[in-house]
């Protein structure tokens, strides 16, 4: 087996499994080795965010969920499920993010809408996240999508730099101009 070109991890919120496969596969395609988790309680991705069950080898961390008014749409649990001291609301926002998250350096990607206002990219970058890119409105699936593919594409098959890759991605069209990128100081 070849190095990777890149170490992605793919944490799959709920409903957001064909997009992640599809994705998966194209990343994989490019060159990446892809590591996948999927979300099926608040407590998965406090986990994820925190570094408790997170690889240590890591360049983008992609947040494939769906979003609303910049916070992340979690699953909801009956109150006998959830663990002690687990998030219980429907959103996971900036709060949670600052509370939960230690990011290292790694760049995040939240790829579902609303995802890169600005107050929840501020969030990660106070937690540590070197770059955090998300479309700040309610972006087409098919072309989140597509933003993502074009993305890596840039940065793996042609050896663009983040910024590079960013404004590629951005200018397919009106939905792509979505996304928004941060960068820490």
């Amino acid at each position: 087996m070849s190095k990777p070109e890149l170490y992605i991890s793919l944490i799959v919120g709920p409903n957001c499994e064909w997009d992640s496969f599809a994705l998966r596969s194209s990343l994989e395609y490019f060159g990446a080795r892809v590591n996948t988790y999927a979300v099926g309680r608040p407590q998965d991705l406090v986990d994820v965010l925190s570094g408790k069950d997170r690889e240590d080898k890591l360049d983008y961390l992609i947040l494939n969920f769906h979003g609303d008014e910049g916070r992340f749409c979690m699953p909801l649990l009956g109150e006998d499920v959830y663990e002690v001291g687990e998030p219980r609301e429907e959103f996971f926002d900036e709060q949670h993010v600052r509370r939960y998250s230690k990011l290292n350096n790694v760049r995040v990607i939240a790829s579902g809408c609303t995802l890169g206002r600005e107050s929840l990219a501020k969030a990660f970058l106070s937690c540590g996240t070197r770059s955090y890119l998300g479309p700040d409105d309610y972006i087409d699936g098919n072309s989140n999508f597509m933003f993502v593919v074009r993305f890596f594409y840039e940065r793996i098959t042609n050896h663009k730099t983040e910024q590079q890759a960013f404004k590629i991605a951005a200018s397919m069209d009106e939905e792509t101009a979505m996304y928004k990128r941060y960068c820490s100081s």
